[in-house]
C-alpha cells in the first residue's frame, strides 16, 4: 500500500512498536493499520524508544505472559531496522530546551517524564509523534497521531 501523510517521519512510541511486534497484542490490529495506510513514509525509532521496546517486549507482566527472549527482542528489533522505511532518530542539541519547556513546572506529573521527552524529540526533529497514549495531548506543539481513539492533534490530524 503506497503510505500518504503529511509528516515525514514518524516516531512512535514505545506501545505501538510492541503492538506492532506482537500479534496477540490487543492494539495490534490497530497498529497494523496505521502501518500500511497512516504512518509517514519513514518511521523512526530513538534510544528512548529502542531501550523501551527491548525492555518491555521481554518483560511477562508487559507481554501477557508471553515474553520474548532477549535473543528474540534484538531479533524483533533488528528485523524493524532493516526495512527500508525504519530510521534512528539522532538527539538533536536543542532538545534539552524544548524537554524542559515541556515539563519544568511545579504540578508536573512524574510519570511523564519518557513521554515529555519523545514529545520534545518529535518537536525538536519535525515528526509526528504516534501512540496509543492520551497523556501526550497535554504537550502544546506536538504534532500527535492518537491511535485507537477519535481524538485529534492540534494540527488536525487524527
Amino acid at each position: 500500500m503506497t503510505r500518504t501523510a503529511p509528516a515525514p517521519v514518524d516516531l512512535p512510541d514505545i506501545n505501538v512498536w510492541l503492538a506492532l511486534a506482537d500479534g496477540t497484542h490487543q492494539h495490534h490490529g490497530q497498529a497494523r493499520l496505521y502501518w500500511e495506510e497512516g504512518a509517514a513514509a519513514s518511521l523512526a525509532y530513538c534510544r528512548v524508544t529502542m531501550l523501551g521496546f527491548l525492555r518491555l517486549i521481554t518483560h511477562p507482566k508487559a507481554m501477557a505472559g508471553r515474553p520474548f527472549s532477549p535473543p528474540e527482542a534484538w531479533r524483533a528489533y533488528r528485523q524493524f531496522r532493516t526495512l527500508p522505511e525504519i530510521t534512528f532518530l539522532p538527539e538533536p542539541l536543542d532538545v534539552d530546551a524544548t524537554f524542559q519547556s515541556l515539563s519544568d513546572s511545579a504540578d508536573f506529573p512524574q510519570p511523564l517524564w519518557t513521554d515529555a521527552y519523545l514529545a520534545a524529540l518529535a518537536v525538536a526533529c519535525g515528526c509526528r509523534l504516534v501512540s496509543f497514549d492520551r497523556d501526550f495531548r497535554r504537550f502544546a506543539g506536538l504534532d500527535l497521531l492518537l491511535l485507537g481513539t477519535g481524538d485529534r492533534s492540534p494540527s488536525g490530524r487524527r
